[in-house]
């Protein structure tokens, strides 16, 4: 019986890493929403430097960009598109052990050819620089991807 209980909180304790989908998402007025004070959270529209990341530079259409990136998350682990929807896409990254769940967004500026993004975790304060990192990565994966 102690072992059922033990199995229980582990799973309410995992679950609740999870958090709420934040109800900011999405664009407005050709902006993603604002970085929080906390240092997990990274973004292209930032002014701060702790916060700020340069946005994607592409060429080709938009749609061509938009399937780059989304052939680069399809290439990543525990990521699930969850809004696909003309120049803006919404991912969900999930961490393997506590499932804690980092919102990813991207807003696909044609007239520049830049993709603008923000990644964000939905609990806690210090990421450890993961979003950051994964951002990084996801830069140096799309730059490497075939134009198709």
């Amino acid at each position: 019986m102690l072992k059922l209980g033990g199995v229980i909180m582990m799973c309410m304790l995992l679950t609740c890493c999870s958090g709420t989908r934040p109800s900011t998402l999405g664009v407005r007025d050709g902006r993603l929403a604002p970085c929080p004070d906390s240092p997990n959270c990274v973004s292209t529209q930032a002014q701060d430097g702790k916060h700020r990341i340069e946005p994607l530079r592409y060429t080709g259409t938009q749609d061509q960009a938009k399937q780059r990136i989304v052939q680069v998350i399809s290439s990543m682990p525990r990521a699930r598109v969850i809004t696909d929807e003309g120049n803006y896409l919404h991912v969900e990254f999930t961490s393997l052990i506590f499932r804690f769940v980092d919102d990813v967004e991207f807003f696909f500026d044609d007239t520049n050819k830049l993709i603008q993004f923000r990644s964000a975790s939905r609990t806690g304060y210090s990421d450890l620089g993961v979003n950051r990192k994964r951002m990084e990565d996801i830069r140096k994966r799309f730059e490497n991807s075939p134009l198709t």
